[in-house]
């Protein structure tokens, strides 16, 4: 990643901003790829492969709150009131 945007794995309680969050990541690590895929800059690689393994975190941590969030749900088969 640039070395201006240091974004990291937020520790705040699951909400939609964790997608805002994977945007930001994402958005972040946009300039070494193009200076890596299109001008063959080596160290923009090295940073992409970083960023690529702080995405992959963060996509197990969705993950896991995902899970989290959905066993925490009703028991299948109980209706809720209507």
């Amino acid at each position: 990643m640039n070395e201006e945007t240091n974004t990291s794995v937020s520790a705040e309680a699951p909400t939609m901003s964790r997608f805002e969050e994977l945007k930001a990541l994402v958005a972040a690590a946009e300039a070494d790829f193009n200076k890596f895929y299109n001008e063959g800059n080596k160290a923009a690689g090295t940073r992409v492969r970083a960023a690529m393994q702080e995405l992959k975190n963060f996509a197990q941590t969705i993950r896991t709150e995902v899970q989290t969030i959905k066993n925490e749900g009703k028991p299948e088969g109980e209706s809720t009131p209507s």
